[in-house]
């Protein structure tokens, strides 16, 4: 199953590497330069507005230049990126060069996904899909651990990012496997997804609020309790493995019992969890809290998108979830910027209070739809998958699966 990605997977390791690395470190850099918590939250939201942007132009792109010309180019632009952030050290300056680096980076992502998708069996896209989540999260974990060869403060770090990078073209344009078509992105519209599946919508869309907030502010917090960089990379590598390792029983459970029930335990506990952080204050009480905490966390999007194939019709999917991964881009982009308010209005502890007060709000709404609207499902029940945010690609990956396995069994349609 895994000879003909094997190269694909190699570059998403390292490219996520890079990405990863570079994530977290400009926030520690960002940090130690005096930018205060509001500026970078507000730098760091360049991200995920390119990546927003860069859902609607990267089919166009790859349909002009094909797959390996367009890694390339976007590659090209990332690394570059990586490396004029420690020559011009400006806010103003690294808002434009996060913007672009979103947009280049979701469109590599397409181009990976893409081809993942074309080059697998059709029973055997759950199992790739599976190790394609594994080598994402496992390489954003060891990214963390990067930060130990050198400091925020040099240009060692910004030169490993961009030599990653630089080296996931390498795998790819080797390869001697045909490149496939993309497909047209389907048409979609928000309005009607929030008619007809509002949960799942609010589940993204919030959810994107807090992890938007812990990838690019939880190293300026972490460095304000007084923890080296090594410190920071242990913590945000323990959050990483504990979305990692819990997603998988958080998700079997929900597919056998009531999806919006797991749903507000998982937000609950979480944000019990945020409000405690403040409470402690050794490195291994905060990275244990991480640990469960990312553990839950990072169930919820999957959540999301579980609750909405169970919500949608089969030829439904494709659009919504791609409306969904959008509105989770969206909260992840405004996250920065509200934990950077946070915290430059209560300090340090801002950050988890911010993440407790998003989830309670997303729990308190989980509620009022569980006890007083009854959703309307259609179909069997999906199955949940792990994941990270991503591109629409890597749900194709899924929803190409047999209908069966995806939506259990085929349901009788009324007569015309």
């Amino acid at each position: 199953m895994l000879k003909p990605v094997r190269s694909l997977l190699t570059s998403v390791a390292l490219l996520l590497l890079g990405n990863g690395l570079l994530n977290t470190l400009l926030a520690l850099r960002g940090a130690s330069e005096g930018f205060s918590t509001l500026l970078l939250g507000f730098i760091l939201s360049g991200y995920f507005l390119g990546f927003i942007c860069g859902t609607w132009v990267s089919g166009r792109l790859i349909r002009r230049m094909g797959h390996i010309r367009t890694f390339a180019f976007c590659a090209a632009l990332c690394a570059s990126a990586a490396l004029l952030h420690i020559l011009l050290v400006n806010p103003w300056f690294w808002l434009a060069l996060r913007f672009i680096f979103g947009l280049s980076f979701v469109t590599i992502v397409t181009v990976i996904e893409s081809w993942l998708n074309s080059q697998a069996a059709s029973t055997e896209r759950g199992r790739l899909f599976a190790v394609y989540m594994v080598t994402n999260l496992g390489a954003l974990a060891v990214a963390q651990q990067v930060l130990r060869l050198g400091t925020p403060e040099t240009f060692t770090l910004f030169a490993i990012a961009a030599v990653l990078i630089c080296w996931a073209v390498l795998p790819i344009t080797l390869t001697r496997r045909v490149q496939p078509s993309i497909p047209e992105r389907p048409k979609s519209s928000i309005r009607e997804l929030l008619r007809f599946a509002p949960l799942p919508v609010a589940i993204a869309a919030l959810s994107g609020l807090g992890m938007g907030s812990f990838w690019t502010m939880t190293p300026v917090y972490v460095s304000g309790l007084g923890f080296a960089a090594a410190d920071v990379g242990l913590i945000m590598s323990s959050a990483i493995v504990g979305g990692a390792l819990l997603q998988i029983p958080i998700g079997r459970f929900s597919d056998t019992r009531d999806r919006r029930l797991v749903t507000l335990c998982v937000v609950f506990t979480a944000a019990v969890l945020a409000l405690a952080l403040p409470f402690v204050s050794s490195r291994w009480s905060v990275t244990a809290l991480f640990f469960a905490w990312g553990g839950l966390a990072f169930s919820l999007y999957p959540l999301a998108v579980a609750q909405l194939i169970d919500q949608l019709h089969p030829d439904e999917i494709v659009s919504g979830t791609a409306d969904i991964l959008v509105l989770h881009g969206a909260g992840c982009a405004g996250a920065p910027l509200l934990a950077g308010l946070a915290m430059s209005l209560i300090g340090n502890p801002g950050l988890p209070l911010y993440i407790a007060t998003v989830f309670a709000v997303l729990g308190v709404y989980t509620l009022y739809r569980r006890r007083w609207v009854s959703d309307l499902v259609l179909g069997g029940s999906a199955h949940f998958e792990p994941m990270v945010q991503t591109s629409s690609e890597a749900l194709a990956v899924l929803l190409e699966d047999q209908q069966g396995d995806l939506f259990g069994p085929p349901q009788p349609q009324p007569a015309p």
